[in-house]
């Protein structure tokens, strides 16, 4: 969907056209599915509706280089570059998230659906469990994703607000759901809003978790 917005400059006018985020990504509760294997390089998952289990989204790592694989398997592996895009489940693209080769701490790009700098997200020194700072294009704090890998339990907050939450268990259609090893559940609050680049921020943050944090 497009929205047309009225410029006004003296006597001149003009139009302008910007198209809206998806609105997938206005959904609050999202199931998420990592691709398991044993000689599994990539970062593949498969992201569901947990409401009625369907895909509505896919993360793919493709073009994996040769000796990113290779180190994938080693302990150097939370150093090797990654690229992911995320797309809906009819292959329309979403979000790309990158990050280069990683020395001493992971500086990771979020980009739109057309290759547009949403934001970033930067590794703070020295956190218990890990901690990084998320910020928009124009190098703002907008939130802090921290938390504990060995729980799988990690918050996004802001100025002591809680925005969203990754977990492995969801108090969800009247009881609890445990999700199995490779799966978990985001659950965005309902206080962030619809239309908000913080939503493209936080679900690219949450497909490379396993790269940055939990390894």
């Amino acid at each position: 969907m497009f929205i047309a917005i009225f410029i006004t400059f003296g006597l001149y006018s003009k139009i302008i056209f910007y198209k809206r985020m998806n609105p997938i990504l206005s959904q609050n509760l999202f199931l998420v599915k990592e691709h398991i294997g044993m000689f599994k390089a990539a970062n593949n998952y498969d992201i569901y509706n947990p409401e009625n289990n369907q895909i509505i989204m896919n993360c793919r790592e493709n073009n994996l280089g040769f000796f990113t694989k290779v180190l994938r398997f080693t302990d150097y592996k939370r150093a090797t570059p990654f690229n992911v895009e995320i797309t809906t489940a009819s292959g329309e693209k979403l979000i790309t998230v990158r990050r280069g080769v990683a020395i001493f701490r992971s500086t990771v790009e979020v980009l739109d659906d057309k290759d547009r700098l949403v934001g970033t997200f930067k590794q703070k020194f020295f956190s218990i469990g890990g901690k990084f700072d998320i910020l928009d294009k124009n190098e703002k704090p907008v939130a802090t994703l921290q938390g504990k890998w060995t729980g799988w339990d990690f918050k996004f907050s802001h100025e002591n607000r809680q925005l969203a939450q990754v977990s492995k268990k969801w108090a969800g259609l009247g009881k609890e759901f445990f999700t199995s090893a490779d799966n978990y559940v985001l659950q965005i609050e309902e206080t962030v809003p619809a239309d908000s680049p913080l939503r493209q921020l936080i679900l690219g943050a949450v497909m490379c978790i396993d790269m940055v944090l939990k390894e």
